[in-house]
């Protein structure tokens, strides 16, 4: 009875990690779509990696878990972290680059597509089958989803036309579907945030070697007010902080769970554009929302 309860109480505490999750990545859509043609994706992702190791090493140290017992068997197998961050960073970039010619409305779009991925990559990994009743709310997820993104008009949806935005973008899914079902694969006891610092150490390696170029170009002084904000809150809140969020929910939820969350991010992009001056969407975007919600539900239950 004991053991069950701990259970419930770890997959309630992973739920509760993916809805903040949701909100904090909405932040990355409005926020990235405004400097996207400012900075290269390369350039602010490796900055915002680089300082998210910072401020979780910072905590580790803080909290004085930069031990050497704890470091050695952290530091096991260090390809894991180099796996795992390469394909944060990687997820990143690429949606960075895809917003320099693909109108949010089709990114969000092709962004449901990821908990699908993660079901079929998880059941590969892990042998993680997915119940009808999660089957059901991913699909009642993704309608409500799809709702949202084209504000209840058929006439969007009809005229949704991917380009080359959008193949980006859509690898940059695939490559991001992987990593919850990879994490807990690849977990071998450490702690999270342990954990997540290697992880954001690996994607900070990677994205150091591979956009060095674009990094010593980049006219720091000079750029935007704008791009200065979007680097600080995503360093912060959708790197340091969800890497964290993520890896904890990972442990706790089968990979579907997990990325089922992303049906939220529409909704709550919503919230975000309101939130930066745009207009409320018209009353039939939000039973979008409600349906999202009810999958949401679903999953709750779902054992």
């Amino acid at each position: 009875m004991l053991r069950t309860e701990r259970a419930v109480s770890a997959a309630a505490a992973g739920h509760l990690a993916m809805l903040l999750f949701s909100a904090l990545v909405a932040g990355s859509f409005s926020l990235g779509a405004l400097v996207a043609n400012e900075i290269s994706p390369l350039a602010l992702s490796g900055a915002r990696f680089v300082i998210a190791t910072v401020l979780v090493g910072g905590l580790l140290a803080l909290r004085g878990q930069f031990r050497a017992e704890s470091l050695l068997a952290a530091a096991r197998a260090p390809w894991r972290y180099a796996l795992l961050g390469g394909i944060y960073g990687l997820y990143f970039v690429l949606m960075f680059e895809g917003l320099k010619t693909a109108p949010p409305v089709s990114m969000a779009a092709v962004f449901t597509l990821t908990p699908l991925a993660s079901a079929g990559l998880a059941f590969l990994l892990l042998r993680q089958l997915t119940s009808l009743r999660v089957a059901l709310a991913l699909l009642i997820g993704a309608l409500g989803a799809l709702q949202v993104i084209f504000r209840a008009d058929l006439s969007l949806l009809l005229a949704f036309a991917p380009g080359r935005g959008e193949g980006v973008f859509f690898v940059a899914c695939v490559t991001y579907a992987a990593y919850a079902p990879l994490a807990a694969r690849l977990s071998r006891g450490e702690g999270t945030l342990m954990f997540s610092f290697f992880v954001l150490l690996g994607a900070s390696v990677m994205l150091l070697l591979a956009g060095a170029a674009d990094l010593s170009a980049t006219p720091w002084r000079h750029l935007p007010a704008i791009v200065w904000v979007t680097l600080i809150y995503t360093s912060v809140a959708a790197t340091a902080v969800t890497v964290v969020l993520l890896q904890f929910a990972s442990l706790r939820l089968p990979a579907s769970k997990v990325m089922a969350y992303t049906y939220l991010l529409p909704s709550w992009v919503i919230l975000w554009e309101v939130a930066l001056g745009q207009a409320l969407p018209a009353a039939l975007v939000f039973a979008g929302v409600g349906l999202s919600v009810l999958a949401l539900g679903l999953l709750l239950r779902a054992r």
